[in-house]
């Protein structure tokens, strides 16, 4: 068991913790539709590549943009993994997104890294 522990520590400092960032700016008039249909379909489309390990949800208070700013934080371990999914997923996931809400949000996404400070 202690040594179950110190290899989950030492695997959390030599593999840094990936996260793949989605930035939604959804218009008001849709967003309790919105995140119905994020929670139960564009999240566990997403979880199910498994590409990712878990998710957190978050909205900006302070957004300086119209609509209401949503963000979705995925994490994971390995960019082999992250890569599997930008390269066969993420594009048909954003197609479906997008026909379902077109022209009523804007998205933007990114691959951060967490560091040690």
């Amino acid at each position: 068991m202690v040594l179950d522990s110190c290899l989950l520590i030492l695997i959390h400092y030599i593999y840094r913790m990936l996260v793949y960032n989605e930035t939604f700016i959804v218009d008001d008039a849709i967003v309790t539709e919105w995140l119905e249909w994020i929670k139960t379909n564009h999240i566990p489309a997403i979880l199910a590549t498994g590409a990712f390990d878990n998710y957190k949800a978050l909205t900006v208070l302070d957004s300086p943009n119209e609509g209401i700013t949503y963000c979705i934080q995925y994490q994971t371990d390995s960019i082999e993994r992250y890569s599997d999914f930008y390269y066969k997923h993420m594009e048909n996931i954003h197609k479906a997104h997008n026909a379902q809400f077109e022209e009523r949000f804007a998205l933007f996404h990114t691959l951060m890294e967490e560091i040690e400070l």
